[in-house]
Protein backbone atom coordinates (compact mmCIF):
# COMPACT_ATOMS: atom_id res chain seq x y z
CA UNK A 1 0.00 0.00 0.00
CA UNK A 2 2.36 3.32 0.85
CA UNK A 3 3.91 6.54 2.06
CA UNK A 4 7.70 7.09 3.46
CA UNK A 5 9.29 3.89 3.12
CA UNK A 6 10.90 2.61 6.46
CA UNK A 7 13.36 -0.49 6.21
CA UNK A 8 13.23 -3.98 8.09
CA UNK A 9 16.53 -3.50 10.00
CA UNK A 10 18.69 -3.64 6.99
CA UNK A 11 21.95 -1.62 7.05
CA UNK A 12 21.48 1.40 9.46
CA UNK A 13 23.46 5.13 8.21
CA UNK A 14 24.73 6.97 10.70
CA UNK A 15 22.18 9.55 11.07
CA UNK A 16 19.03 7.55 9.58
CA UNK A 17 16.69 9.30 6.93
CA UNK A 18 13.39 8.56 5.29
CA UNK A 19 14.22 5.25 4.35
CA UNK A 20 15.57 4.34 7.92
CA UNK A 21 12.88 3.96 9.81
CA UNK A 22 12.39 1.06 11.86
CA UNK A 23 15.83 0.13 11.59
CA UNK A 24 18.24 -0.74 14.54
CA UNK A 25 17.77 1.92 17.45
CA UNK A 26 20.54 4.81 17.86
CA UNK A 27 20.68 7.59 20.05
CA UNK A 28 19.65 10.88 19.07
CA UNK A 29 22.69 13.14 18.14
CA UNK A 30 22.59 16.38 20.27
CA UNK A 31 21.86 19.16 17.44
CA UNK A 32 21.15 23.02 18.54
CA UNK A 33 17.99 23.25 17.07
CA UNK A 34 15.75 20.23 18.95
CA UNK A 35 13.34 20.76 16.26
CA UNK A 36 16.29 19.15 13.60
CA UNK A 37 15.46 15.45 14.11
CA UNK A 38 15.67 13.05 11.08
CA UNK A 39 12.02 12.23 9.61
CA UNK A 40 13.38 8.33 10.21
CA UNK A 41 13.37 9.49 14.23
CA UNK A 42 9.86 11.33 13.65
CA UNK A 43 8.20 7.93 12.17
CA UNK A 44 10.05 5.63 14.44
CA UNK A 45 8.04 8.43 17.14
CA UNK A 46 4.23 7.89 14.87
CA UNK A 47 5.26 4.23 14.95
CA UNK A 48 5.45 3.75 19.05
CA UNK A 49 1.82 4.25 18.97
CA UNK A 50 1.41 0.74 17.42
CA UNK A 51 -1.11 2.16 14.77
CA UNK A 52 0.97 3.01 11.92
CA UNK A 53 3.39 0.85 9.50
CA UNK A 54 5.26 1.79 6.42
CA UNK A 55 6.84 0.43 3.22
CA UNK A 56 9.36 0.82 0.36
CA UNK A 57 9.63 -1.13 -2.98
CA UNK A 58 12.91 0.07 -5.19
CA UNK A 59 11.60 -1.89 -8.94
CA UNK A 60 14.99 -2.30 -10.47
CA UNK A 61 16.18 -4.54 -7.90
CA UNK A 62 13.29 -6.08 -6.36
CA UNK A 63 14.10 -4.91 -2.92
CA UNK A 64 10.75 -4.25 -0.29
CA UNK A 65 11.17 -2.86 3.19
CA UNK A 66 8.92 -3.03 5.67
CA UNK A 67 8.87 -1.30 9.29
CA UNK A 68 8.02 -3.01 12.62
CA UNK A 69 5.03 -1.19 12.48
CA UNK A 70 3.44 -2.57 9.19
CA UNK A 71 4.37 -6.33 10.64
CA UNK A 72 2.69 -5.44 14.09
CA UNK A 73 -0.54 -4.26 11.86
CA UNK A 74 0.10 -7.17 10.01
CA UNK A 75 0.33 -9.33 12.96
CA UNK A 76 3.70 -10.68 11.17
CA UNK A 77 6.81 -11.76 12.60
CA UNK A 78 9.52 -9.40 11.24
CA UNK A 79 11.28 -12.49 9.89
CA UNK A 80 9.21 -12.79 7.01
CA UNK A 81 10.35 -11.39 4.02
CA UNK A 82 9.13 -7.67 3.33
CA UNK A 83 6.75 -8.85 -0.19
CA UNK A 84 3.56 -6.98 -1.60
CA UNK A 85 2.27 -9.73 -2.71
CA UNK A 86 2.16 -11.03 0.67
CA UNK A 87 0.74 -8.15 1.70
CA UNK A 88 -2.01 -8.11 -0.71
CA UNK A 89 -3.18 -11.57 0.12
CA UNK A 90 -3.94 -10.97 3.88
CA UNK A 91 -6.53 -8.35 2.47
CA UNK A 92 -9.89 -9.46 2.78
CA UNK A 93 -11.02 -10.86 -0.74
CA UNK A 94 -13.91 -8.85 -0.98
CA UNK A 95 -11.62 -6.12 -0.61
CA UNK A 96 -8.77 -7.43 -2.75
CA UNK A 97 -10.19 -5.75 -6.12
CA UNK A 98 -9.95 -2.08 -4.81
CA UNK A 99 -6.07 -2.50 -4.32
CA UNK A 100 -3.54 -2.28 -7.90
CA UNK A 101 -1.64 -5.27 -8.11
CA UNK A 102 1.63 -6.03 -8.41
CA UNK A 103 1.79 -4.87 -12.53
CA UNK A 104 -0.18 -1.74 -12.04
CA UNK A 105 2.17 -0.55 -9.33
CA UNK A 106 5.35 -1.78 -11.22
CA UNK A 107 4.51 -1.62 -14.88
CA UNK A 108 1.78 1.16 -15.05
CA UNK A 109 3.01 3.44 -11.73
CA UNK A 110 -0.20 3.57 -10.13
CA UNK A 111 -0.87 3.29 -6.86
CA UNK A 112 -4.08 5.19 -4.95
CA UNK A 113 -5.39 5.86 -1.15
CA UNK A 114 -7.67 2.52 0.16
CA UNK A 115 -9.57 1.96 3.38
CA UNK A 116 -9.45 -1.96 3.52
CA UNK A 117 -10.15 -5.41 5.79
CA UNK A 118 -6.87 -7.12 6.48
CA UNK A 119 -6.90 -10.80 8.20
CA UNK A 120 -4.32 -11.40 10.27
CA UNK A 121 -2.37 -15.56 10.05
CA UNK A 122 -4.16 -15.52 13.49
CA UNK A 123 -7.20 -15.27 12.06
CA UNK A 124 -8.15 -11.31 13.85
CA UNK A 125 -9.68 -8.76 11.23
CA UNK A 126 -7.94 -5.44 11.28
CA UNK A 127 -9.78 -1.84 9.04
CA UNK A 128 -6.56 -0.04 7.65
CA UNK A 129 -5.98 3.27 5.53
CA UNK A 130 -3.36 2.56 2.83
CA UNK A 131 -1.95 5.70 1.18
CA UNK A 132 1.09 5.43 -1.23
CA UNK A 133 3.11 7.26 -3.77
CA UNK A 134 4.88 5.89 -7.06
CA UNK A 135 8.55 7.57 -8.09
CA UNK A 136 9.51 8.03 -11.68
CA UNK A 137 12.77 8.35 -13.64
CA UNK A 138 13.00 11.43 -15.46
CA UNK A 139 11.52 9.52 -18.95
CA UNK A 140 9.04 8.58 -17.17
CA UNK A 141 9.34 5.25 -16.30
CA UNK A 142 8.13 3.88 -12.62
CA UNK A 143 11.63 3.39 -10.57
CA UNK A 144 9.92 2.97 -6.78
CA UNK A 145 7.26 2.90 -4.63
CA UNK A 146 6.39 4.06 -1.03
CA UNK A 147 3.46 3.90 1.37
CA UNK A 148 1.82 4.32 4.66
CA UNK A 149 -0.16 1.81 6.69
CA UNK A 150 -2.70 3.02 9.34
CA UNK A 151 -4.67 0.92 11.79
CA UNK A 152 -8.59 2.39 11.44
CA UNK A 153 -9.74 -0.35 13.33
CA UNK A 154 -11.79 1.52 16.60
CA UNK A 155 -12.82 4.18 13.73
CA UNK A 156 -14.24 2.07 11.84
CA UNK A 157 -15.36 0.17 14.87
CA UNK A 158 -16.63 3.43 16.37
CA UNK A 159 -18.43 4.40 13.32
CA UNK A 160 -20.37 1.02 13.07
CA UNK A 161 -21.33 1.04 16.38
CA UNK A 162 -23.00 4.98 16.68
CA UNK A 163 -24.96 3.86 13.26
CA UNK A 164 -26.58 0.70 15.16
CA UNK A 165 -27.09 2.89 17.88
CA UNK A 166 -28.90 5.53 15.90
CA UNK A 167 -30.94 2.77 14.33
CA UNK A 168 -31.74 1.07 17.20
CA UNK A 169 -32.63 4.68 18.63
CA UNK A 170 -34.86 5.48 15.82
CA UNK A 171 -36.30 2.03 16.03
CA UNK A 172 -37.38 2.38 19.71
CA UNK A 173 -39.14 6.31 18.73
CA UNK A 174 -41.10 4.58 15.38
CA UNK A 175 -41.98 1.83 17.36
CA UNK A 176 -42.56 2.11 21.09
CA UNK A 177 -42.38 5.81 21.37
CA UNK A 178 -39.21 5.55 23.35
CA UNK A 179 -37.12 8.53 23.02
CA UNK A 180 -33.26 9.12 24.37
CA UNK A 181 -31.40 12.40 24.04
CA UNK A 182 -28.33 13.68 26.01
CA UNK A 183 -26.97 16.34 26.70
CA UNK A 184 -24.77 18.47 29.22
CA UNK A 185 -27.05 20.72 30.27
CA UNK A 186 -30.78 20.49 32.21
CA UNK A 187 -33.57 21.12 30.69
CA UNK A 188 -33.14 19.82 27.35
CA UNK A 189 -34.17 22.26 24.74
CA UNK A 190 -33.29 20.25 21.58
CA UNK A 191 -35.77 16.82 20.52
CA UNK A 192 -35.82 14.94 17.12
CA UNK A 193 -37.94 14.85 14.74
CA UNK A 194 -40.10 11.88 16.04
CA UNK A 195 -40.96 13.04 19.51
CA UNK A 196 -41.89 16.72 18.07
CA UNK A 197 -44.02 15.06 15.30
CA UNK A 198 -45.67 13.01 18.44
CA UNK A 199 -46.15 16.04 20.84
CA UNK A 200 -47.32 18.00 17.43
CA UNK A 201 -44.34 20.87 18.78
CA UNK A 202 -42.29 22.36 16.73
CA UNK A 203 -38.44 23.40 17.77
CA UNK A 204 -39.02 26.84 18.44
CA UNK A 205 -41.77 26.23 20.77
CA UNK A 206 -39.68 23.80 23.40
CA UNK A 207 -36.74 26.74 23.03
CA UNK A 208 -39.52 29.14 24.37
CA UNK A 209 -40.70 26.49 26.92
CA UNK A 210 -39.30 23.60 28.14
CA UNK A 211 -42.13 22.32 29.80
CA UNK A 212 -44.30 22.58 26.26
CA UNK A 213 -44.42 19.23 26.06
CA UNK A 214 -46.57 18.68 29.29
CA UNK A 215 -50.11 19.67 29.34
CA UNK A 216 -50.81 23.12 30.43
CA UNK A 217 -52.77 22.14 33.40
CA UNK A 218 -49.44 20.32 34.86
CA UNK A 219 -47.12 23.19 33.91
CA UNK A 220 -46.81 24.54 37.28
CA UNK A 221 -46.00 21.47 38.78
CA UNK A 222 -42.94 20.76 36.99
CA UNK A 223 -41.32 24.33 37.09
CA UNK A 224 -41.07 23.75 40.14
CA UNK A 225 -40.36 20.26 40.95
CA UNK A 226 -37.79 19.47 37.65
CA UNK A 227 -35.22 22.43 38.94
CA UNK A 228 -35.28 20.81 42.58
CA UNK A 229 -34.83 17.51 41.41
CA UNK A 230 -31.91 18.77 38.85
CA UNK A 231 -30.19 20.86 41.27
CA UNK A 232 -29.50 17.32 43.51
CA UNK A 233 -26.86 15.94 40.79
CA UNK A 234 -28.66 12.75 40.84
CA UNK A 235 -30.95 10.42 38.44
CA UNK A 236 -34.69 11.11 38.92
CA UNK A 237 -37.65 10.39 37.13
CA UNK A 238 -40.93 12.50 36.63
CA UNK A 239 -44.17 11.56 34.95
CA UNK A 240 -46.08 14.31 32.84
CA UNK A 241 -48.86 13.89 30.63
CA UNK A 242 -47.57 14.91 27.39
CA UNK A 243 -49.94 16.32 24.82
CA UNK A 244 -50.14 14.22 21.94
CA UNK A 245 -50.35 15.75 18.37
CA UNK A 246 -54.69 15.89 17.04
CA UNK A 247 -55.63 16.74 21.01
CA UNK A 248 -54.59 13.66 22.76
CA UNK A 249 -53.10 13.48 25.70
CA UNK A 250 -50.70 10.51 27.24
CA UNK A 251 -48.86 9.74 30.27
CA UNK A 252 -45.12 9.46 29.97
CA UNK A 253 -41.80 8.60 32.43
CA UNK A 254 -39.25 11.29 31.62
CA UNK A 255 -35.95 9.78 32.97
CA UNK A 256 -32.79 11.36 33.21
CA UNK A 257 -29.50 10.22 34.91
CA UNK A 258 -26.16 12.51 35.14
CA UNK A 259 -23.14 10.68 33.51
CA UNK A 260 -19.86 10.99 35.58
CA UNK A 261 -16.45 11.29 34.68
CA UNK A 262 -13.66 9.16 36.37
CA UNK A 263 -13.28 12.11 39.31
CA UNK A 264 -17.46 11.91 39.44
CA UNK A 265 -17.73 15.42 37.95
CA UNK A 266 -21.04 15.33 35.59
CA UNK A 267 -19.92 15.59 32.13
CA UNK A 268 -24.01 14.94 30.37
CA UNK A 269 -27.76 13.67 31.13
CA UNK A 270 -28.94 11.57 29.29
CA UNK A 271 -32.77 11.99 28.98
CA UNK A 272 -35.35 8.65 28.14
CA UNK A 273 -39.17 9.55 27.49
CA UNK A 274 -40.91 6.47 27.40
CA UNK A 275 -45.10 5.30 27.85
CA UNK A 276 -45.36 5.09 31.83
CA UNK A 277 -46.49 1.24 31.18
CA UNK A 278 -42.91 0.94 29.60
CA UNK A 279 -40.35 -1.05 31.64
CA UNK A 280 -36.80 -0.45 30.22
CA UNK A 281 -34.99 -1.17 33.33
CA UNK A 282 -34.07 -4.57 32.23
CA UNK A 283 -32.31 -3.02 29.37
CA UNK A 284 -28.62 -3.62 29.49
CA UNK A 285 -28.33 -1.53 26.48
CA UNK A 286 -30.62 1.45 28.18
CA UNK A 287 -28.11 4.48 28.43
CA UNK A 288 -30.02 5.12 31.79
CA UNK A 289 -28.52 2.16 33.02
CA UNK A 290 -25.11 3.59 33.64
CA UNK A 291 -25.77 6.77 35.63
CA UNK A 292 -28.44 4.38 38.00
CA UNK A 293 -25.64 2.42 38.48
CA UNK A 294 -23.67 5.50 39.21
CA UNK A 295 -26.38 6.38 41.34
CA UNK A 296 -26.71 2.60 43.39
CA UNK A 297 -25.42 3.69 47.00
CA UNK A 298 -24.19 1.45 49.94
CA UNK A 299 -27.34 1.00 51.57
CA UNK A 300 -28.65 -0.32 48.27
CA UNK A 301 -25.91 -2.95 48.13
CA UNK A 302 -26.76 -3.88 52.03
CA UNK A 303 -30.63 -3.87 51.14
CA UNK A 304 -29.87 -6.48 48.13
CA UNK A 305 -27.58 -8.51 49.84
CA UNK A 306 -29.99 -8.34 52.54
CA UNK A 307 -32.94 -9.72 50.02
CA UNK A 308 -30.83 -12.15 49.07
CA UNK A 309 -29.75 -13.40 52.53
CA UNK A 310 -26.24 -12.95 51.94
CA UNK A 311 -23.30 -12.13 54.13
CA UNK A 312 -20.56 -9.65 52.95
CA UNK A 313 -18.23 -13.14 52.35
CA UNK A 314 -21.09 -14.21 49.97
CA UNK A 315 -21.16 -11.14 47.74
CA UNK A 316 -17.27 -10.78 47.38
CA UNK A 317 -17.00 -15.04 46.51
CA UNK A 318 -20.00 -14.60 43.73
CA UNK A 319 -18.49 -11.68 42.52
CA UNK A 320 -14.71 -12.30 42.74
CA UNK A 321 -13.47 -9.62 44.51
CA UNK A 322 -11.95 -8.94 48.01
CA UNK A 323 -13.72 -8.69 51.23
CA UNK A 324 -12.43 -5.28 51.61
CA UNK A 325 -13.48 -4.19 48.45
CA UNK A 326 -16.63 -5.12 48.93
CA UNK A 327 -16.78 -3.78 51.88
CA UNK A 328 -15.51 -0.62 50.77
CA UNK A 329 -18.04 -0.04 48.49
CA UNK A 330 -20.98 -0.80 51.11
CA UNK A 331 -19.14 1.99 53.60
CA UNK A 332 -19.46 4.34 50.01
CA UNK A 333 -15.59 4.35 50.29
CA UNK A 334 -15.06 4.20 46.79
CA UNK A 335 -16.02 6.88 43.91
CA UNK A 336 -18.93 6.55 41.35
CA UNK A 337 -16.18 5.83 39.03
CA UNK A 338 -14.90 2.70 41.00
CA UNK A 339 -14.09 -0.16 38.61
CA UNK A 340 -15.02 -2.95 40.83
CA UNK A 341 -19.06 -1.25 41.18
CA UNK A 342 -19.97 -2.45 37.96
CA UNK A 343 -18.69 -6.08 39.10
CA UNK A 344 -20.73 -6.67 42.14
CA UNK A 345 -24.15 -4.93 40.49
CA UNK A 346 -23.48 -7.48 37.30
CA UNK A 347 -23.41 -10.26 40.28
CA UNK A 348 -26.46 -9.19 42.49
CA UNK A 349 -28.20 -8.54 38.63
CA UNK A 350 -27.27 -12.05 37.62
CA UNK A 351 -28.82 -13.42 41.45
CA UNK A 352 -32.01 -11.51 40.76
CA UNK A 353 -31.73 -8.27 42.02
CA UNK A 354 -33.10 -5.47 40.61
CA UNK A 355 -32.70 -1.54 40.46
CA UNK A 356 -34.60 1.16 39.47
CA UNK A 357 -35.66 4.81 39.56
CA UNK A 358 -38.81 5.61 40.97
CA UNK A 359 -40.53 8.73 41.33
CA UNK A 360 -38.07 11.72 42.20
CA UNK A 361 -34.23 10.42 43.50
CA UNK A 362 -35.23 7.64 44.91
CA UNK A 363 -33.64 4.27 43.72
CA UNK A 364 -35.24 1.07 44.67
CA UNK A 365 -34.10 -2.48 45.24
CA UNK A 366 -35.96 -5.39 44.45
CA UNK A 367 -35.56 -8.99 43.96
CA UNK A 368 -37.00 -10.74 41.19
CA UNK A 369 -38.20 -14.38 41.62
Amino acid sequence: MRAPAAPRRRATPARPGPAAAGGRRESLPPVSDPLAFSSGEFMRLLEGFGLTGTWGWRFRTGEQVWSPGLYRILGLPESVEADYALLLSLVHPDDRDTLEDVAQVVQGGVIGEHTVRIIRPDGRMRAVVSRGEVYFSPDGQPTSAAGVVIDATDRERLVEIQRAEQQRRLALSRQAQVFIYTETVVPFLEFGPEFLALTGLRREDLREDWVAPAIPEEHARWRQEVPRLYAAGKPYSVTPTLRIAGGGRAPFRMTLVPLRDAAGAIESWTLVVAPLSANLSADAQNPVRRGLDQAVEGRHLRAARGLLDWTLNDLAQASGLSLSTVRRLEEDAEGAGSRSRPIVLATLRSAGILFTLIDGNTVAVARVR
